[in-house]
C-alpha cells in the first residue's frame, strides 16, 4: 500500500483522537503532521508484525506525549473536560465539571486494557472492528471490553 493509501485511510481516525485527548484544534494538527511525518520517515522500519493503523495509533500517542512535554503541558486524562456521567451513559459530554472529575478519576482506576478500549471508542469515536484489530483481537472482544468498561464506571459511580 502506497503511503497516500495510508494517509487517506487513517487520518481521520488518529486525528479525532488526538483532538478529543487535546482538546485543542492546533494542537491535533500539529500532533496529527508530526504522526504522519515519522510514519513516513519510518516506514522502512515497519515490520508487519501488527496492522498499519495499530503502527500508526502507537506513534500518535507517542507524539502526543511528545507534544506534553515540550509544551510543559500538565494534560492528562483529569484534564479532559468532555466525559461526564449522566444517568447510566458515562459517554454523554459533561455539562457538569464535577461528574466529569468524577468519570476522570473512575477512568484512572480502571484496568488499562479497559480503559484504554472505552477512550478509543468514546474520544476517537473509533468502530470495534478498528479497536478490536489495535489490539489484534477481535470486533467482538472490542465490543464486551467496552461494554464492561462501561459497567465497572456505573457501578463505582454508584459507590461514591
Amino acid at each position: 500500500m502506497r503511503f497516500e493509501e495510508i494517509y487517506d485511510t487513517c487520518f481521520k481516525d488518529i486525528y479525532r483522537y488526538v483532538l478529543k485527548l487535546s482538546g485543542d484544534q492546533d494542537a491535533a494538527e500539529e500532533v496529527t503532521a508530526e504522526t504522519f511525518f515519522k510514519a513516513l520517515s519510518h516506514i522502512n522500519s515497519f515490520r508487519g508484525e501488527c496492522s498499519m493503523f495499530t503502527w500508526l495509533c502507537k506513534i500518535a500517542g507517542n507524539c502526543y506525549k511528545t507534544y506534553l512535554k515540550k509544551n510543559r503541558c500538565t494534560v492528562s486524562i483529569d484534564d479532559i473536560d468532555e466525559l461526564a456521567y449522566i444517568g447510566k451513559n458515562p459517554e454523554d459530554v459533561a455539562s457538569d465539571r464535577d461528574d466529569a472529575a468524577r468519570i476522570r478519576r473512575i477512568l484512572h482506576e480502571l484496568p488499562e486494557t479497559y480503559k484504554e478500549v472505552f477512550m478509543w471508542r468514546v474520544f476517537a469515536e473509533m468502530s470495534f472492528e478498528r479497536i478490536g484489530a489495535l489490539f489484534g483481537k477481535s470486533a467482538n472482544w472490542a465490543c464486551v471490553t467496552y461494554h464492561r468498561a462501561r459497567k465497572m464506571i456505573a457501578e463505582k459511580e454508584e459507590l461514591k
